[in-house]
């Protein structure tokens, strides 16, 4: 393999990367403007995500995915950065939470197992950490 056919690469690679972060420069600001009213629910809530063989992966993470949405959402925000951050995070690693389980009924790959069951037991760890310092911090406002 000679240097040409990497280099050759490189610059489709940076204008690709390029492109998306012009496409998705503009996300972190349409997300804080709709928590900036504090509540911003949108729709029914989804049905509680349960791990079965019954369904197929993708709509397993379909379902997972459509929770964790559905609870970043609406996630109770006061406009303090600390506060805002870990009551939107709670449901973000409850949801990786949900897509580890549910890996964990369809595949027999050792690897991916352990890493699925890594990440079901920092996940849980880290919201034990991010509810105990809401607790402890439940007092301070804007």
């Amino acid at each position: 393999m000679g240097n040409s056919k990497v280099y050759g690469g490189l610059p489709s690679l940076v204008c690709g990367l390029l492109t998306v972060v012009i496409m998705f420069g503009s996300l972190p600001t349409r997300a804080q403007e709709s928590h900036q009213h504090h509540v911003a629910p949108h729709g029914l809530a989804p049905a509680p995500f349960i791990p079965s063989t019954a369904k197929p992966f993708a709509q397993l993470m379909g379902d997972a995915m459509a929770v964790m949405d559905h609870g970043m959402r609406t996630a109770l925000m006061n406009g303090v950065p600390e506060h805002d951050f870990v009551t939107m995070m709670i449901p973000h690693h409850q949801g990786a939470i949900d897509m580890a389980r549910a890996l964990l009924l369809t595949t027999k790959d050792p690897e991916l197992r352990n890493l699925a069951q890594g990440i079901i037991t920092e996940q849980q760890n880290e919201i034990r950490l991010m509810q105990a310092w809401l607790t402890r911090h439940a007092e301070r406002k804007q």
